[in-house]
């Protein structure tokens, strides 16, 4: 059971000068005036047997469905990604990538996979510069060499129990039967029609009659089935260097831009050797003890894990934990995220993860908010017990890189103690809006999140074959080496805060699971401002405006996923309640 600082009284009170999260009296999930989804997703569900959170019911229960049949965990998180690439097709998808963490309950080991996108051979540092953002998106240029088929086939080779074409088969019969369209399903096309019709293919599938489908419409996507039948039969093969690979290749180099369009739409670099080449890989997970708790997230190409878990290891630096510092320990941490982290060798990972790093970190926290720009540390394992403050004033250093802020997140746990926490991704809502012809699936856009330069000395500039940056922070916890907790969230660099202030609200503010996730986010990525939804504002604003933060409104921050064991076999799945949507979670049995 967890023994952490807890707040007391669960209010929003000041200890030691500093403002606590507390845990919403009524639950508030902005936005309020959100319009209400299908009544049958649920946000926490209790029980034994195995569970399963996500953002969508239909892949929740997909992955249910392969837990009852006597799958495993990987299973079933492979079934409900490639539902979601149906349901969420504007998030995920098996032309995106992402990243597995994953825990082998029979081992008792954490390990992770990486299926991150890579860049073409032929993509230079120079390659996206000059160009502007919203025109790279829309853009052959943008589309990365996709990893999520090698993900899922490397995932149930190593750990699951059934194949890739069963794994397929809960989607392909969402795809062909349909699904309904719900609110945040016609939002989501309403707000990508401009550039949905630019496209022929595009437009064909996602604007029927020129339209966004109407909510409470069924929508099929009967190409997609079709992709995925032959995907099944024919094996990632028939992706990365067969006929798939050269449709693909086809598509990124002459997208099939809609006669009469004034889009300027770039052709990409992407050829079959790309696809040939392209490689899912496990790698380290990276760790830190937190409170006596070991927390488990994914190393660099995913800044994910190094910044979450550097920023844990201030907090438990400082007498006491509160939003003030929760917002301060994500300000240094996206500091030297920044100077440090990206695809590139060297990443001095073990001393940005480590107490001393972190301890000389924590000096520089006080009673007010740091100038901006917080500079970066020197991690190079010399570290004074509080170094003097550096004189004059601190270059400016670039914001956070523009990640797409969709994605989507989901947890699944099985009946022998198995975990897995899962992003998977198309990059920006819709990817790079270009639908292959006839395969019913959008391209990712995820080059984008490479830093366009000039920029000399910045680890996260394009390359060939590189893997561009990403704040995905799939996350497991254990507790004495058994699984305690598992979380992600969507939301570009703001998935670092989300899960971040997710688990300082459960562990050191004594927040419930469900609680800690609905309550007001703020997201500072060592920028001027915090974002921060309304909810939050009206709770903490003025306190902490008084001490020195600046905030901009952000409508809504993340979407996140979870799952947590309560002892004696019993599970608490838990999504959001009401950002985007509100999500579904499942168990097995609500009893035993």
């Amino acid at each position: 059971m967890i023994t952490r600082r807890f707040a007391a009284p669960l209010a929003a009170v000041l200890t030691g000068g500093s403002v606590l999260l507390a845990p919403p009296t009524a639950v508030a999930a902005p936005p309020a005036e959100k319009p209400a989804e299908r009544v049958d997703k649920t946000p926490v569900a209790e029980g034994y047997g195995g569970a399963v959170s996500t953002v969508d019911l239909d892949a929740s229960k997909a992955a249910l469905q392969v837990l009852r049949r006597g799958g495993n965990a990987v299973d079933a998180a492979i079934a409900a990604a490639a539902t979601l690439g149906v349901t969420e097709p504007y998030s995920a998808g098996l032309a995106g990538g992402g990243f597995i963490v994953y825990y082998d309950a029979r081992r008792g080991r954490v390990h992770t996979i990486d299926g991150r996108e890579t860049a073409p051979g032929a993509m230079t540092s120079a390659s996206l510069e000059g160009i502007p953002f919203e025109e790279a998106v829309t853009s052959g240029l943008s589309a990365g060499v996709p990893g999520s088929v090698a993900q899922w086939e490397l995932a149930l080779r190593r750990f699951g129990t059934i194949s890739l074409r069963q794994a397929l088969q809960p989607a392909i019969e969402v795809a062909s039967k349909g699904f309904t369209v719900d609110q945040t399903f016609y939002d989501q096309t309403a707000a990508n029609a401009a550039r949905f019709k630019d496209f022929t293919s595009t437009a064909a599938l996602y604007l029927p009659g020129g339209a966004p489908p109407a909510v409470g419409s069924t929508f099929r996507n009967p190409e997609l089935a079709d992709t995925y039948r032959k995907l099944g039969r024919y094996g990632g093969r028939w992706l990365y260097g067969g006929g798939l690979g050269a449709e693909i290749v086809r598509t990124v180099k002459s997208p099939p831009v809609t006669p009469g369009s004034t889009r300027n739409v770039r052709p990409g670099l992407m050829e079959l050797s790309d696809l040939r080449a392209y490689r899912a890989l496990e790698r380290p997970p990276t760790r830190i003890s937190y409170e006596g708790m070991d927390v488990y997230g994914m190393a660099p190409p995913s800044s994910g894990g190094s910044t979450v878990g550097e920023a844990l290891n201030i907090l438990e630096a400082l007498p006491d934990v509160g939003v003030h510092e929760y917002l301060e320990a994500s300000r240094l941490a996206f500091a030297d995220r920044g100077k440090y982290v990206g695809d590139v060798p060297g990443v001095p990972l073990r001393e940005l993860l480590s107490d001393g790093f972190a301890k000389e970190r924590a000096c520089l926290i006080g009673e007010r908010a740091m100038a901006h720009p917080a500079p970066a540390g020197e991690p190079d394992g010399d570290y004074a017990p509080c170094p003097a403050p550096a004189g004059g004033a601190q270059p400016e250093t670039a914001g956070p890189a523009r990640e797409g802020p969709e994605t989507t997140h989901l947890v699944v746990t099985d009946r022998w103690g198995n975990v897995v926490a899962y992003n998977i991704t198309i990059e920006s809502t819709g990817g790079n809006g270009i639908v292959v012809p006839g395969r019913g699936f959008l391209l990712n856009n995820e080059l984008t999140d490479f830093t366009f330069g000039p920029a000399p000395g910045d680890p996260n500039l394009p390359g060939p074959g590189k893997r561009p940056r990403s704040s995905m922070a799939p996350t497991i916890v254990l507790d004495d080496g058994r699984p305690l907790l598992a979380l992600g969230s969507p939301g570009g660099s703001t998935i670092i805060t989300t899960v971040l202030q997710i688990l300082v609200n459960r562990w050191e503010l004594g927040m419930s699971l469900p609680e800690a996730l609905a309550a007001p986010r703020a997201t500072q990525r060592n920028t001027a401002q915090t974002q921060a939804e309304q909810a939050f504002l009206d709770r903490y604003g003025a306190e902490l405006t008084a001490r020195g933060h600046s905030f901009a409104l952000n409508p809504e921050i993340g979407a996140a996923t979870a799952v947590e064991f309560l002892g004696k076999g019993r599970l608490q799945a838990v999504a959001e309640p009401s950002r985007r949507g509100g999500g579904s979670a499942l168990v097995v049995s609500p009893a035993r």
